[in-house]
C-alpha cells in the first residue's frame, strides 16, 4: 500500500505544479501580446512573400513554400516567448516564491516547460498554417500543384520546430537569467552566427537552427543532407541536452 500512495502524492504534485505554471504562462500578458505580434508580423511577411511570389521572383510557385517562408523571421517571436516564460520570475525576486511553494526545482523546471510546450504547439500550428493558407488562397492556380501529404509534413515540420526552439529558449533564459542577454544571444546566433556557419561549415547541418529547417526545407538534390526525420531528431536531442544541463544546475543555483 506505501508505494501505491507515494505514487499517487507525486503524481498529484506534479499536477499541482503543472496548473500552477500553465496558470502563470497564460495570465501573463506578454505571452498573448507575444504570441499575436507574432502571428501579425507573419502574416504581413507571408502576404510580402506571396506578392513576390505572384510576380515569379521567389523561384517556386507553391504555397507551402510561399508561406512558410516568413517562418524563418517569424521564429523571433517565439524566441522572446520562451526567453519571457522563463526569465519574468525573476524580475523582483517572484521566484522564490515559486520555489518556496514547490522546492523540487526539478520538477518545477520540468512543469514551466511542459505548461510552455502546451501553450506554444496550438500557437506555432496556428502561426504555421496562417501563411499557407493565405498563400494558397492569393495564389489560387497559379499555384504549382502539391500533395496534401508534402504540406501535412511541412506543417507538422515548422510546428515542432516553432515549439523545440521555443523551449530551447526557455532552457538558455533560465541559464542567463536575463531577459535582454538571453535575447540577444538567441537572436544573434539565428540571424548572424547560424548562417555564417551554414556558409562557412559543413558540419553546421547539425546544429539546431540547420536541422530544424532541414524539418519543413529539405535541400533538394543534396545526397549528403539532413533529411526531416533526422532533423526532428537532431533538434529534440539539442533540446533535452540543454534542458538536461541546465537543470543540473538549476537545482543548485542560489536564487
Amino acid at each position: 500500500m506505501t508505494v501505491p500512495q507515494t505514487t499517487r502524492t507525486r503524481g498529484q504534485e506534479g499536477a499541482r505544479a503543472l496548473a500552477a505554471e500553465l496558470s502563470k504562462l497564460v495570465s501573463l500578458p506578454a505571452t498573448w501580446l507575444t504570441l499575436g505580434g507574432t502571428l501579425v508580423v507573419n502574416l504581413i511577411l507571408a502576404i510580402a512573400f506571396t506578392i513576390a511570389g505572384l510576380r515569379g521572383s521567389t523561384g517556386t510557385g507553391s504555397a507551402p513554400d510561399i508561406g512558410l517562408a516568413s517562418i524563418g523571421y517569424a521564429q523571433a517571436g517565439f524566441v522572446v516567448l520562451g526567453v519571457l516564460a522563463a526569465c519574468s520570475e525573476y524580475t523582483g525576486g517572484q521566484i522564490r516564491t515559486t520555489l518556496t511553494a514547490m522546492p523540487r526545482r526539478a520538477l518545477q523546471f520540468t512543469a514551466k516547460h511542459v505548461a510552455l510546450a502546451i501553450v506554444v504547439l496550438p500557437a506555432a500550428a496556428i502561426t504555421a498554417a496562417s501563411g499557407v493558407v493565405l498563400a494558397a488562397g492569393v495564389l489560387g492556380d497559379a499555384a504549382a500543384p502539391v500533395t496534401s501529404g508534402r504540406v501535412a509534413g511541412a506543417l507538422s515540420g515548422v510546428t515542432a520546430y516553432l515549439a523545440l526552439t521555443t523551449l530551447i529558449s526557455a532552457a538558455v533564459g533560465a541559464l542567463a537569467r536575463q531577459t535582454l542577454a538571453a535575447v540577444v544571444v538567441l537572436l544573434g546566433y539565428l540571424f548572424i552566427a547560424g548562417p555564417l556557419l551554414r556558409d562557412h561549415v559543413s558540419a553546421a547541418k547539425y546544429l539546431p537552427d540547420s536541422a530544424g529547417v532541414a524539418m519543413w526545407f529539405p535541400p533538394a538534390g543534396d545526397a549528403g543532407a539532413v533529411t526531416p526525420v533526422r532533423g526532428a531528431l537532431l533538434l529534440m536531442a539539442w533540446t533535452a541536452a540543454l534542458m538536461a544541463v541546465v537543470v543540473l544546475g538549476y537545482r543548485r543555483w542560489d536564487m
